[in-house]
């Protein structure tokens, strides 16, 4: 099972470069998950797919759609087991 991180941000956004830290250690931890780094500015047709309106947005997906999304900064523990879910194949609740 393929899992994505698409982490939304722009160049702009304080609370953003508060967030890299963090994913920036999961995925050296989760090395068989894609990370995505997508900028809202550069890529408004990719936001728009995903219906993002604040940022920081993540949004995590696997084979079967999106798991789980993220609004805001969001702490390393929060992903971890929404990461984990997502391997396993199962939705959020």
């Amino acid at each position: 099972m393929t899992v994505r991180l698409k982490d939304f941000y722009a160049d702009w956004c304080g609370p953003c470069k508060t967030q890299d830290p963090i994913l920036e250690e999961l995925e050296e931890e989760f090395g068989d998950v894609e990370f995505e780094k997508i900028d809202v500015d550069a890529d408004q047709e990719t936001a728009n797919e995903y219906s993002v309106r604040s940022l920081p947005t993540l949004v995590i997906e696997n084979d079967d759609g999106v798991v789980e999304r993220f609004v805001g900064v969001t702490q390393r523990d929060e992903l971890e087991e929404a990461l984990d879910r997502a391997q396993q194949g199962q939705q959020a609740a």
